[in-house]
């Protein structure tokens, strides 16, 4: 297949690599010094036990539209990226295309194709001005939940952390042609790639422990270990868990492990820095609405009481605009 991975950073890269070496036409959009070494040297992957892949993409550029037509399209990208980019993204499709989103949090297609009162409904946290439904056919979108988690230790290198599975399902939930062959191209490229006919299930597992733990990590540089051993922030974040579930089974999630399983899972990761927390470390933008603002507006919709999440989030977003100023201002001076 012809594969365009647009966002080629720690999780799109190390997709694009695997996938171009078990020889389908990769094409990456990536810019900067990365797109600079890629170009000049390829990508290359550095496996969990050492091992060291490279691939070089048939095309690598800054340029969507110089891409061309795809049979897949990869979203790699967070998910308050995906607006800037997604006028563009009809030039890489035809009839046929698929695009398979792997944004963190609630996805902008959440009530489309979902039976009930709020079919239909947009989620304006994540597409607040409608820009991404109105360039992105409903009908294209596959939606996935990335398990892996990886790094890029420098231009061009991608480091995996740890795992390989994305889960992959079709937002009504039905087992397609194509969904299969983008599953099959995953497994022969060398992941896990299950296919879920209840993807939203899915995606509420990671978001459950995303919403908390990523804005406790970045109020308090805590590891994912360091929340769940300490009792007053091990309960804190369980009543935003608590908070969540009640949104979830109101719009008909079945959440497949527990609270406390969900915790301990997250304690036996260690001492792993979360995305959120890395973003603040590096200056960069925080995935505050896909994360907790999405769940908070799914709670107004359902007419869930989300207090503790709101408390978070209002803290969790003045850190985020202290960041943007004084962003703003080293770039000034």
């Amino acid at each position: 297949m012809k594969i365009c991975v647009v966002g080629a950073g720690a999780i799109g890269g190390m997709l694009g690599v695997k996938l171009a070496l078990s020889g389908h036409e990769v094409t990456l959009i990536l810019r900067g010094a990365n797109l600079e070494a890629v170009n000049r040297d390829g990508l290359r992957l550095i496996e969990e036990n050492g091992n060291e892949l490279l691939a070089r993409p048939v095309l690598a550029t800054s340029s969507i539209a110089a891409a061309g037509v795809q049979d897949v399209v990869i979203l790699g990208m967070k998910a308050h990226q995906v607006a800037a980019v997604a006028a563009d993204l009809p030039q890489l499709m035809h009839a046929g295309t698929r695009i398979v989103t792997m944004q963190n949090g609630i996805p902008w297609w959440y009530f489309h194709k979902l039976p009930g009162a709020y079919a239909g409904s947009p989620v304006r946290a994540v597409d607040p001005d409608g820009v991404i439904a109105q360039h992105i056919p409903i009908d294209s979108v596959i939606g996935s939940v990335v398990y892996p988690a990886s790094e890029v230790i420098q231009p061009g290198v991608i480091k995996v952390i740890e795992g390989n599975r994305f889960t992959l399902g079709e937002i009504d939930g039905s087992d397609t042609p194509s969904i299969r062959a983008i599953s099959d191209a995953f497994k022969a490229a060398g992941f896990k790639a299950p296919v879920s006919s209840d993807i939203r299930s899915e995606i509420w597992l990671k978001v459950w422990g995303n919403l908390s733990f990523n804005p406790i990590s970045a109020l308090t540089h805590a590891t994912l270990e360091d929340i769940c051993l300490y009792p007053p922030t091990r309960e804190l974040a369980a009543a935003m868990m608590t908070e969540a579930q009640s949104i979830g089974e109101k719009l008909g999630v079945q959440f497949k492990v527990s609270l406390e399983k969900r915790i301990a899972g997250a304690q036996a990761v260690g001492q792993h820095k979360t995305s959120m927390l890395q973003d603040v470390e590096q200056g960069r933008a925080l995935e505050l609405q896909a994360l907790v603002a999405s769940v908070m507006e799914l709670g107004q919709i359902t007419q869930t009481p989300t207090p503790t999440i709101n408390a978070v989030y209002a803290l969790a977003s003045l850190l985020a605009s202290n960041l943007q100023k004084h962003n703003a201002t080293l770039k000034i001076a």
